[in-house]
């Protein structure tokens, strides 16, 4: 057995389909197929409940997928110990980002990380937080860009930078000529928010529900910009991150409104494994990224 066949069986155990795991691996099917029984014969046991229909791994077989992440894990610490044998700054790096910040954040730091760092090759994903957790549980990614929430406190957490929440209404709003709003004036209030699996809409709903206002339920976003063009459209009011806000105090049918007492905000954060042999890649990183924002403020 190889190194190899532990990523083809976590691939299968996370897929629970041949063709999505082969695919995910880079393989034919048939190729994953029979190495997953090559492995079964060297262990001799069954990893898979042939009998069924559907993708179904026996008890041993959950057991070893287990022990196999794990070692995949540490196989991503052994090649992380080895490229730091060059330059601090030099080789692939894998950073995740959560869809309410990767497109208004990696656009202002991407250029500038390029030229600062020309040996460091990026690779950028995009995920919910859920789903980037998890990945980097895994070691799928090396690091996670997103606002702080209680699933990454197992993790090593830098602040990068507090984000202010702004208020987005309607151009034809009652409220369209403020330019700061106190948050009590919610209060009553309906607002349109993100779907679930966005840590933004819990935090901006928190927010807003302390101020005495309430969830549209019949409406949920599945984008920061299908929230915006469902305000321009005149079908409500949100908050949104202050990346995501144009410089312009009204644009493209939408009026932005400084909102205060309290001023609704979440902190980003860059999260990393604690037994990560990166730390210092990611220190430098995340210094960089914080500077960043504040010289273009």
């Amino acid at each position: 057995m190889n190194i190899r066949d532990f990523e083809y069986l976590v691939a299968l155990a996370e897929h629970k389909h041949f063709r999505k795991a082969a695919e995910a691996c880079f393989v034919s099917q048939p190729t994953l197929s029979g190495q997953i029984r090559k492995l079964e014969d060297e262990l001799g046991t069954a990893l898979l409940e042939r009998s069924s229909r559907r993708v179904l791994f026996t008890e041993s077989g959950l057991l070893l997928v287990e022990q196999a992440k794990r070692i995949l894990s540490e196989v991503k610490t052994f090649v992380d110990m080895a490229s730091l044998q060059g330059k601090e700054m030099s080789g692939p790096l894998h950073i995740g980002f959560i869809p309410t910040v990767g497109p208004y954040l990696l656009p202002k730091i991407v250029p500038s990380l390029k030229d600062d760092f020309p040996d460091l090759e990026l690779f950028l994903h995009e995920d919910q937080t859920h789903k980037l957790v998890r990945q980097l549980e895994e070691g799928k990614l090396d690091c996670i860009v997103l606002a702080s929430v209680a699933e990454t406190e197992p993790f090593i957490e830098l602040d990068l930078y507090d984000e202010p929440l702004c208020l987005a209404v309607p151009c034809d709003h009652l409220w369209a000529d403020k330019d700061t709003l106190q948050m009590s004036e919610l209060n009553g209030k309906t607002v349109l928010s993100l779907g679930d699996g966005h840590c933004l809409r819990d935090q901006a709903l928190g927010f807003c529900f302390a101020a005495g206002a309430k969830d549209d339920e019949r409406f949920k976003a599945t984008s920061l910009e299908t929230l915006r063009n469902m305000v321009a459209a005149g079908s409500g009011i949100t908050l949104l991150p202050q990346l995501s806000v144009p410089k312009e105090k009204n644009k493209d049918g939408v009026c932005y409104i400084q909102a205060q007492d309290p001023v609704p905000s979440r902190k980003i954060v860059l999260a990393y494994r604690p037994g990560s042999p990166l730390r210092k890649r990611f220190e430098d990183l995340a210094k960089t990224i914080s500077g960043y924002i504040v010289d273009d403020a």
